[in-house]
């Protein structure tokens, strides 16, 4: 497999056998795996009033892993802009950056990826941003972070300022990362009908600026790998069934595989479940390989982010320890 820099993106999934608690415990431990075994971020998301994801606010559990770890890059995959001030988002990584010299991104996300009541909760306004309201917050929290002395002092201002990575799974957000020079970030792993446009977009809007001279992309991507394709397959059928509930406006904790192998998908389920496949990498490690490198062949991204949606918490670090090992020559030394 194509040697390019892994990353770990986690949600803090929370099982139909454990609480918020435990998963956040795991959350830890997966780090410390993640660094390792040589992933070079580690990434978590935002999300709230989810029962099922306990990953709802990233700064402090960023903080938390910093603790926990020495070498790997944490953060934020991503913060909703949406749902805060630009000002505390970055009075938030100023205080990781100062705390963690280098090792702090933040990945920032136009979608409140809430529903109207927990906005109205988060930020006291049923508005989300429109279009045109998200550059400009977007340039405030640079300013911010940068502290332009036009703007309030975000304390404490560190010598080295988080990396700022814009992310998106639509068009818009391409088109934003290119104009303002920054690095992007897209989610193949929900939207990837959607990757190769948002990638040409990215780059063919691209203008250097004082964060990078050319184009850097990642791509986020599912994976479960196993040591058969045929263990892979029933390890990655609780993801497909808790995906499809989540896009049922019903979201439910991971189930187990017993579960999901026995949910009877009607005819629009299963072809929704199929067509999603598509874009995963699920498989043992040939496989997944193979997948892989079609994949980073077909839209020349500079780095991969992994997420691994299985229940069982020994085949989940299974999935990321044998990913990074066929990265690193050795399942696949050819």
């Amino acid at each position: 497999m194509k040697n390019i820099p892994l990353s770990v993106l986690d949600l803090a999934s929370v099982d139909s056998r454990r609480d918020t608690t435990e998963a956040l415990r795991f959350t830890t431990e997966l780090a410390r795996k993640a660094e390792a075994w040589g992933y070079r971020r580690f990434w978590v998301a935002e999300h709230h009033n989810m029962p099922a994801i306990a990953s709802s606010s990233p700064a402090v559990l960023i903080a938390h892993l910093a603790a926990a770890t020495s070498t790997i890059r944490l953060g934020s995959g991503g913060v909703m802009l949406p749902n805060h001030s630009p000002l505390v988002i970055a009075e938030q990584f100023g205080t990781l950056a100062a705390l963690n010299p280098g090792r702090i991104d933040l990945g920032i996300g136009r979608a409140p990826g809430a529903d109207q009541r927990t906005a109205l909760a988060l930020r006291r306004t049923m508005e989300g941003l429109s279009a045109e309201d998200f550059p400009e917050e977007l340039a405030d929290l640079m300013g911010l972070l940068a502290g332009d002395p036009k703007l309030l002092a975000a304390v404490p201002l560190a010598a080295q300022p988080p990396e700022v990575w814009l992310l998106g799974s639509s068009l818009f957000s391409a088109q934003l990362a290119g104009q303002l020079g920054l690095p992007f970030s897209f989610a193949h792993h929900f939207s990837s009908e959607h990757t190769e446009p948002a990638l040409a977009i990215y780059r063919q809007s691209f203008r250097p600026s004082q964060w990078l001279t050319e184009p850097h992309s990642m791509i986020a991507v599912n994976v479960v790998c196993a040591d058969t394709d045929e263990e892979a397959d029933y390890l990655a059928k609780p993801g497909a069934l808790s995906f499809l509930r989540l896009r049922m406006g019903a979201p439910i904790p991971l189930p187990t595989p017993a579960e999901a192998a026995e949910y009877q998908f009607s005819g629009p389920e299963q072809e929704f479940v199929t067509e999603r496949r598509k874009g995963q990498a699920i498989g043992g490690p040939a496989s997944v390989a193979a997948h892989l490198d079609e994949l980073i062949e077909r839209t020349a991204v500079d780095e991969l982010m992994i997420t691994s949606q299985v229940y069982d918490l020994p085949a989940r670090l299974r999935s990321y320890q044998l990913t990074a090992e066929l990265v690193s020559g050795a399942l696949n030394p050819a």
